[in-house]
């Protein structure tokens, strides 16, 4: 049963049908070929059960929270405090683009959120200012896999749930990984400007910096408040996602940029977002039992163990798979099915839950920006105008530093439990 499972998934995967009856379809074979056909009424009551959790509330307000700050017009903002603040490095625009994922991260906590929102307004800027398209659109969809690190992060909230660890410690474990992520994005377009002669922008004054600063002042301080609120224990994940609506609708009354339509617009597009995810969780939940029925996180474990006992070459082989699974699966849906069967072996390595959240989210995000299946390299390619064909081709040297901030921040664990450590305690 078990290899029919996982064979009829990968083979729809393979066809590209939708991930969500992809997983249903693959247990529902499963299901009759083992002769439980007189008992497919199991699955619904799965799936509720899958769902049936309040930490994931939180998923649909932080989702809201993204698109009503893209509908207020907090993008433009960011985007043009970060050209005041790094516009003058080489490659002056290139810079601006990763240090406006950092910082929208923070508003969004959502790699297609960064895509869409910031990626019209940053492909369309270095195309004028003489950049290739191609190079303009990778490297907007390579910056975009800050998106889920960074807090708030949905990604993150649904690792909490499987896990059964803390919102607030994943969080702050997600703020020195995501900083090296852009760091060595710009790194890179530092040493791509000394090649390509990519121009600088004009140096911005202290006067002109700090009006820039005051303009997206109340987008910049949104992370903030939220993580505030959780980490005082002021709030739950869930409450503070509907403060972050309320904070961003009473942006939107002082910025003049409210409107039902666009609030109209938000609630539709979040409600798309959360039924998708929410299918996806009731149907893997429903994939979990069968595999714990047959007892294969268990038996994963003691075959990696027969593999090899080094923590170091089992963090190499566990690196590759999940880039591999990535450039295939969406971060989410791979959670989902990876994460239940992989904690056995986790823990068996002693390897801390909350640096292996981590590392799974950065691992699979990478594949959201890699051919021939990433999501952001869909949607850039959209939004820029730009052949896919040639996108595919431009994104794989920004792979090299991603994963090489992926290996540093695997094999460096105090990288990532520094923060949670020191402002929570240790766990």
């Amino acid at each position: 049963m078990t290899m029919l499972l996982f064979a009829g998934f990968v083979a729809l995967i393979l066809l590209r049908v939708p991930i969500t009856m992809a997983i249903g379809i693959a247990v529902l074979s499963a299901l009759v070929y083992a002769g439980f056909a007189d008992t497919l009424y199991i699955i619904p009551l799965q799936v509720l059960d899958g769902v049936d959790n309040p930490s994931l509330l939180a998923i649909p307000f932080f989702i809201m929270a993204g698109n009503l700050m893209n509908g207020v017009g907090m993008t433009d903002r960011i985007f043009n405090f970060a050209s005041a603040l790094v516009g003058h490095m080489r490659a002056g625009l290139a810079q601006v683009n990763v240090v406006s994922s950092l910082l929208f991260a923070g508003v969004s906590g959502a790699a297609v959120a960064d895509c869409a929102g910031l990626g019209t307004i940053e492909i369309k800027a270095m195309r004028e200012r003489g950049y290739p398209a191609p190079f303009a659109a990778a490297l907007t969809a390579a910056s975009a896999v800050v998106g889920p690190i960074i807090p708030p992060s949905i990604s993150l909230v649904v690792y909490a749930f499987l896990s059964n660890t803390s919102v607030a410690r994943l969080f702050l474990a997600g703020i020195i990984p995501g900083i090296i992520v852009g760091l060595s994005l710009m790194a890179f377009n530092y040493v791509v400007a000394l090649k390509r002669e990519f121009p600088r922008e004009e140096r911005k004054s202290l006067p002109q910096i700090g009006r820039a600063a005051i303009d997206g002042i109340a987008a910049l301080v949104a992370p903030g408040i939220i993580l505030t609120a959780i980490l005082t224990g002021f709030t739950t994940a869930t409450e503070a996602g509907v403060l972050a609506c309320v904070y961003t609708i009473a942006l939107g009354f002082v910025y003049r940029t409210f409107s039902f339509a666009m609030l109209w617009k938000a609630l539709t597009e979040t409600m798309t977002i959360t039924s998708v995810i929410m299918i996806i969780i009731g149907f893997s939940h429903v994939m979990g039992w069968l595999l714990a029925i047959e007892q294969i996180p268990q038996q994963l474990a003691d075959h990696v163990l027969m593999v090899t006992e080094s923590r170091a070459v089992f963090l190499l082989l566990l690196l590759a798979f999940l880039l591999v699974v990535g450039c295939f699966v969406e971060g989410v849906p791979a959670k989902l099915i990876l994460v239940p069967m992989l904690l056995p072996i986790i823990d068996q390595f002693g390897i801390d839950r909350i640096h292996f959240g981590l590392i799974i989210t950065l691992a699979l995000l990478i594949g959201i920006a890699t051919p021939p299946m990433g999501i952001a390299l869909y949607i850039v390619a959209e939004v820029g105008k730009v052949p896919f064909e040639k996108v595919a081709v431009a994104i794989l040297p920004f792979l090299v530093p991603l994963i090489a901030a992926l290996l540093l921040i695997t094999f460096v664990p105090e990288l990532v439990l520094f923060l949670p450590n020191l402002i929570l305690g240790p766990a």
